[in-house]
C-alpha cells in the first residue's frame, strides 16, 4: 500500500520553538528535522514533507499577504499531497483558518491548522499531541480489495479545520477564549467535528461536503473593512469618523445582545448617510453565542428599515429556511435563477411493446455543476415488462449511479377486477 503524503507548513509560533539546555530563552528549530524531534510520527502510515513560509513570523504580525502565500503553497502542492497541516501561532490562528476557508473553495482534501500553548521542547508541552493528531486527521482512509491491496484513498475531511486540546473544529467557527490554559479554543455556534480520546471519533454528519470537486484558489482579499464596537457612552464624533472614513467599504458594527443598537436620531441619520454613500453596514452581536435577530426589540426595528445586513448565524429553522432560501443568494435575483435545475426526457414507444428513452439533467456550474445523460430501453411481452437504463456524467462531478447498468422486472397480473 502506498503511503499517503502530508505536507507540513510552518508559519511560526510557539509550536516551532525549543529551549536548548542551559538556554533561558526560546528559539526556532529547523523543521526539516521534525522527525528527529518527534519520533512518534514515524509510526504514522504517511510520508511527511515540510516547508516554511518565506519568513516565519509571530502570529500577531500575520497579514493578508501571508494568507495569500499560504494559498499559493497549497495550490502549488495540491495535486502532490493528500492533506495539509499548518503550524501556526495561537493568537491569530482562528483568523487564518477563517480566511483560508474562504480563499480556497470546494476543498477535496483536509487543511488542518494547529499550534500549542507550550513549545515543543517543554516537558509539559501540548505541541507533540497536537502535531501527531493533526497529521493523523489529515491522512485519508484507505479502501481495500479482496487481496488486501489499497485501491482507493478517501478523504473524510474536506475543509479547513483547527485542532486544539483534543478537539477538531470547523476553522471559521473558532475563537481563542483563553491565553493561559490548554483549553484555548471554542466553537460556540457549531459542534466539534472530531474528538481525540482513547479513540479518535469523527462526527461525520457535521463535516462539510463541497458543492463539487472543482477546487478554486483565490489570491485577493479586500482590506477596506472597519469595525465599530458599541459601548454605552461612545461619542458621536467617533462613530461619525468610523462610518464616514473614505477608505473603508464595509463597516461591521458589534452590537448588543441579539443585534440591538441605540436608536438615537443622530446615529440613525449617520447610518442612512453612510449607506447612501455606498457603504455596506453589517450587524453582528458582541455575544459569543446566539445570533442576530433584528426587529425582535424596538431598538432594532429601524435597522431593518435601513436594510442593514444581518450577521446572524446561518443555522435557521426548517420552515424559515425554506422561505429564506428564495432571497438569500449573495448575487441577488440573477444568482437565485442559477439555483434552479432542469431535466428533460423523451420516450419513443413502438407497437406498445418496445420503448427507447433519453434524458438529460443540468445544474449551474456555480451551484453544483452536475450534468448527466441517461439512456434507457424497455420491452413488454404479455404480463412481463423489462426495463434497463444507463447513466453517464457530462461534467467533472461524479454521480453515484454513473457507469452503472440498472434493470427492473415487473409483472402485470391483470387489470380487471370483479365485485363479489
Amino acid at each position: 500500500m502506498s503511503k499517503s503524503k502530508i505536507l507540513l507548513i510552518y508559519t511560526g509560533g510557539t509550536i516551532g520553538m525549543i529551549k536548548e539546555a542551559g538556554q533561558p530563552y526560546l528559539s526556532p528549530f529547523n523543521f526539516e528535522n521534525i522527525l528527529d524531534r518527534v519520533k512518534e510520527i514515524n509510526l504514522l502510515n504517511c510520508q511527511l514533507e515540510t516547508i516554511s513560509i518565506n519568513n516565519p513570523i509571530d502570529s500577531s504580525n500575520i497579514q493578508i499577504e501571508n494568507w495569500i502565500e499560504l494559498v499559493e503553497i497549497i495550490k502549488t502542492n495540491y495535486n502532490s499531497f493528500d492533506g495539509f497541516v499548518i503550524l501556526h501561532g495561537t493568537d491569530t490562528m482562528s483568523y487564518t483558518a477563517s480566511a483560508l476557508s474562504f480563499l480556497i473553495q470546494n476543498l477535496t482534501k483536509p487543511i488542518i491548522l494547529t499550534g500549542s500553548q507550550l513549545p515543543l521542547g517543554d516537558l509539559r508541552t501540548d505541541a507533540k499531541e497536537h502535531l501527531i493528531t493533526s497529521i493523523q486527521l489529515a491522512i485519508p482512509s484507505h479502501d481495500f480489495d479482496n487481496y488486501g491491496s489499497s485501491f482507493k484513498k478517501t478523504n473524510v475531511i474536506k475543509e479547513v479545520c483547527l485542532y486544539f486540546d483534543n478537539k477538531l473544529f470547523r476553522g471559521n467557527r473558532t475563537t481563542k477564549v483563553n491565553s493561559d490554559q490548554f483549553k484555548a479554543y471554542a466553537s460556540f455556534n457549531y459542534p466539534e467535528l472530531a474528538k481525540s480520546g482513547v479513540d479518535l471519533k469523527i462526527n461525520s454528519e457535521d463535516l462539510y461536503e463541497p458543492l463539487n470537486s472543482n477546487t478554486i484558489f483565490h489570491n485577493k482579499l479586500d482590506d477596506r473593512v472597519s469595525v465599530i464596537k458599541l459601548y454605552p457612552g461612545i461619542s458621536k464624533q467617533i462613530v461619525k469618523h468610523m462610518l464616514f472614513d473614505s477608505y473603508s467599504k464595509v463597516v461591521i458594527i458589534e452590537s448588543y445582545g441579539s443585534g440591538n443598537m441605540f436608536d438615537f436620531e443622530w446615529f440613525i441619520d449617520q447610518l442612512k448617510s453612510s449607506i447612501k454613500k455606498g457603504k455596506y453596514i453589517i450587524n453582528v452581536s458582541q455575544c459569543p453565542k446566539g445570533s442576530v435577530q433584528m426587529g425582535k426589540y424596538e431598538s432594532s426595528l429601524k435597522l431593518v428599515e435601513l436594510d442593514i445586513i444581518s450577521g446572524k448565524d446561518p443555522d435557521v429553522a426548517v420552515v424559515s429556511g425554506i422561505f429564506q432560501s428564495f432571497s438569500d443568494a449573495p448575487g441577488g435575483f440573477s444568482e437565485e435563477l442559477k439555483e434552479f435545475t432542469y431535466s428533460v426526457g423523451a420516450e419513443y414507444l413502438y407497437q406498445d411493446s418496445f420503448a427507447f428513452r433519453l434524458g438529460y439533467f443540468h445544474e449551474s456550474p456555480i451551484k453544483g455543476a452536475r450534468k448527466f445523460f441517461s439512456l434507457g430501453a424497455g420491452f413488454k411481452y404479455n404480463v412481463v415488462k423489462v426495463d434497463v437504463s444507463y447513466l453517464f456524467s457530462a461534467s467533472k462531478v461524479k454521480n453515484p449511479l454513473e457507469n452503472t447498468l440498472r434493470f427492473s422486472l415487473s409483472f402485470n397480473f391483470g387489470d380487471k377486477y370483479e365485485d363479489y
